[in-house]
Parts: C-alpha cells; structure tokens; sequence
C-alpha cells in the first residue's frame, strides 16, 4: 500500500457523519477514518495483513465513496479500500484460505459475469423458474431459508424476467457493432455500455438510452464484443479478472470510434472512467485506459449538455430520485438526472432526505453483509414520501435493491430509470 495515499489523512472525522456504515455501529473501525488508519498500520508492519480485523474492517465498507466526497485533504478512501481488499484476497487465496462464500463469489464472477452468453442462458433459466412458480414454491415450502439471508431476499425480489436482452435486441449477430439511426441531425456518436446485469435483468434500461439518445439526434453504436465493467471483481478484490475485463472493454470501444462513451448504470460508470488507476501499471493499456475514460459520460449528463428535446407529452404522476452512490460520489452527475425529469411536464419530484445516502446495495453487499445491508434498506425507505407513484434511480443495483425495500417496508410504489421515463414521454408524444 503506498504510503502517498493514506498519509494526507489528518484524522479530522468529517468522514464520520457521511458513512453508512459508522452510522449503524458507531465503531472506529467501521469509519473511513478508522479504515484509513488500519490501512496505515498494515503498510508500516504495525499489523498483521491476515489479522481478522482487517478482513472484517475492508470488506465491511460499503464503499460507496461518500467520504471522499467528505474528506477536505482528497484522501482517496475508496482505492486505499479496493487495493486492501486485493492484497488480503491474494494472500488468503495463496494460502488457501478463502472462505466458501468468498470462492463462490469469485467463480460466478470469473466464469458467469464477463460471459454474455452465460448471463443471458442463466436468465433465461430464471425466467422459467419464474413462470413455473418454482421460486414461489421453494419460498413457501420453506427452501428459500437454505440459502443465506440476502440470496434468499433478492430470490424473493426479482422482476419478472424479461424474455430478451437489451444486447439480444441492440446488437446483430456476426456485427462488431451495431448502429440506431437517429431523426435529426447527427450531433456524433455515442457508444453505449450494455452492463451486465442491468441488461438482462432490467434491458429496458438500455432500450431506452438508445432510443432517448437516437430521438436527440446521436448515432448510436453499440460494441459487440463489449464485456462486465468488473465493478464487482473489484469489489470483491480480485483485480486480475477485473483488469482483464477492463481491456476487452477499452479495445471493444476505442475500435468503435465513438466520441463518447455512455452509460446509464453509476456503478458501472464510476468503474469505467477508475479503468487509469486500474491499469496503470500495465505499459500496453495506461494510455489507451485514460483516452477510453476521457470519453465516459453518464446519458443524464450527454442529454444535458449536449441538448435534449423537450418531451411534448405530459406523464402525470409523482416520483422520488433516489441518487446511485457512485453516480454521485465519482460520476458526479448529480442535477442531470433532475433536469431530465423537470422536463418532462405532469411529472412531479418529492425530494427524500438524503437522498444520496446509500441503500445498502453497493454491487452484491447485499448478498454479502445482509445484517449490515438490510438496516440500511429499511432506513432509506422510511425516507421515501408515501405518496409516490415510483422511485427512480440510475443504477441497477439501487434498482434491484430497491424492489426488495417496496416489498418489505413499502411504499407501495414502481421502481425505474430516469432514462426510461424520458422514453415513456417521447413515445406517448409520438403515439398522441
């Protein structure tokens, strides 16, 4: 661990009132300052890097980026975390100490996320599970209690799965790429990220961003061979598959000559534009990572500062934006998401507290540290105004997480993209 990174760290605790995860337990080293300390230990040999603490303190981090936004000396908390992580998940693994859970994350991310086929096979299997009621069934019977507390809550909170993804519909099969022609004048073009669980689960995301994008007058491409932006292989510490996934990308993208880069997912956003200090010391990829992340944008942000049409239909109806962590905190794409939906006339926003605040998702923290995720659910829907319509979020994760939160704290409301009601206007305008 470099010790450039943690020593500008002047203990202040401004980071204190900011962390979710503080905020729960009020322990030292469950803050970023703590957090930053133990790091700090580790690195001068004061501590062990195998002591159980510093396992529980790095992956107990939500990291969702909300001290450094806090931190007034630029303490960059969220890399010092993701690079802890590697080096314990390299020596355990080395030792052979990963624990069950953690090898299971690592071989679903490894062999089923930077796979779109496999993806798309595996939803495919879900959605027959869904409409066989096999998932209902295993609930009631009582099956759904095998599996740890988070599975078994996001088993219980999947949409229906849709028949399609949005790659099945975008891209042409044996096509590098493939593009949308747009009804006005060409303003350049825009390759859109596809994620991956965003497009299988949610693909009317990307649907959608095509279409708005299309309708603003940008030809739209969308790179084939693009793959997972490794978010959560980061997450998890294991920065090889990470990095391996983060070339792919920039060779997929850079190859498409797009002059921007969209995405409609913060956390996979915030991950595109770190692939300079993921791969940083790769003498073949340094330069091409930051050409490549100079050209990401959120499509909140392309729309906005490029110029967007005005929907001409109303949608009249009353929803809460609840911020993506890492839109907000890295991306930080924070009016965009409210301007687009300012525009849309009959739509009206009731503001939550905090809205920034994290939801407990944080990539699979909610599969992964239930007891710390699940309070953090409950507290962000108590925040929502209970007359709502729909939460509407940029993130999939969020979005995911909360389904989970309507269903077991209410409101009772929909969940959505903010590019999908920007769409939903554009089309009840074409269909009026």
């Amino acid at each position: 661990m470099a010790a450039p990174l943690y020593m500008p760290c002047i203990k202040c605790g401004l980071c204190l009132s900011v962390c979710p995860t503080y905020q729960l337990t009020q322990e030292e080293l469950e803050s970023p300052r703590g957090r930053v300390q133990l790091i700090a230990a580790v690195d001068r040999g004061v501590v062990p890097l195998d002591a159980p603490e510093v396992d529980q303190t790095l992956f107990d981090c939500l990291d969702c980026r909300a001290c450094e936004v806090a931190c007034p000396s630029g303490v960059p908390i969220g890399e010092l975390i993701e690079t802890g992580r590697a080096q314990v998940t390299a020596q355990q693994a080395e030792h052979g100490q990963l624990s069950a859970g953690s090898r299971l994350v690592r071989f679903v991310l490894r062999h089923l996320f930077p796979y779109p086929q496999r993806l798309e096979r595996t939803a495919r299997a879900l959605r027959w599970m869904q409409r066989l009621g096999l998932i209902r069934f295993a609930d009631k019977v009582g099956l759904l209690r095998l599996f740890p507390a988070g599975w078994a809550e996001m088993a219980r909170a999947l949409p229906q799965i849709p028949s399609k993804s949005g790659r099945s519909q975008l891209v042409l099969p044996d096509d590098s790429k493939t593009s949308l022609p747009t009804s006005e004048a060409i303003k350049g073009t825009a390759a859109l990220f596809l994620g991956c669980i965003l497009d299988v689960i949610f693909p009317q995301a990307n649907l959608s961003s095509a279409h708005v994008l299309a309708h603003n007058g940008w030809n739209v491409c969308v790179p084939a061979d693009q793959r997972c932006c490794g978010a959560l292989a980061i997450h998890a510490g294991d920065r090889e598959a990470a990095r391996a996934l983060a070339r792919r990308n920039i060779d997929a993208f850079l190859a498409s000559g797009a002059d921007t880069i969209v995405t409609d997912a913060g956390g996979c956003g915030a991950a595109l534009l770190e692939y300079p200090q993921l791969l940083a010391d790769d003498p073949a990829y340094a330069q091409k990572a930051q050409d490549f992340a100079s050209r990401v944008q959120d499509i909140a942000e392309v729309l906005v500062q490029n110029g967007f049409e005005k929907p001409a239909a109303a949608l009249p109806m009353r929803v809460t934006y609840q911020e993506s962590c890492h839109l907000h905190n890295v991306m930080h794409v924070i009016s965009a998401p409210r301007q687009l939906l300012d525009s849309i006339d009959g739509l009206e926003i009731r503001e939550m507290p905090d809205a920034a605040r994290c939801c407990g998702s944080a990539g699979i923290y909610n599969l992964t540290h239930p007891q710390l995720a699940e309070p953090l659910l409950a507290r962000k829907m108590a925040d929502v105004p209970s007359d709502v319509d729909a939460i509407v979020t940029g993130n999939p994760g969020c979005w995911l997480q909360l389904l989970h939160g309507v269903q077991a704290y209410g409101p009772s409301c929909a969940v959505t993209h903010t590019v999908c009601l920007l769409d939903a206007a554009y089309n009840r305008e074409v269909r009026s």
